[in-house]
């Protein structure tokens, strides 16, 4: 059973750490394995109930990405941003799009 089923007299209450979030991760993957799997031997009603658990971890992991946004690394979004920018091709001198 998934992690993510908590008693409701517990929700809220749980601590959220980096143990919790790879296990959860490490079970997505088993997920995503075990629906790819069942969808190869054309058993795909059998992947719906997998399909529910998976779909609620990452709605749960994106609620606690959400919720704390300080516990992410720093973006290279200026990093990517300005190699993205000197690879535009230039018209008159100027960077943009044709």
């Amino acid at each position: 059973m998934s992690i993510v089923f908590v008693p409701k007299k517990l929700r809220g209450k749980a601590k959220i750490n980096q143990e919790t979030i790879q296990r959860l991760l490490d079970e997505n993957d088993q997920l995503v394995r075990c629906i790819a799997e069942y969808m190869q031997k054309g058993r795909a009603v059998e992947c719906v109930q997998y399909q529910q658990i998976l779909h609620r971890n990452i709605v749960y992991l994106a609620t606690i990405a959400d919720a704390s946004p300080d516990n992410m690394p720093p973006s290279s979004n200026s990093t990517s941003n300005e190699t993205s920018a000197s690879a535009t091709p230039t018209v008159n001198g100027h960077g943009g799009t044709r």
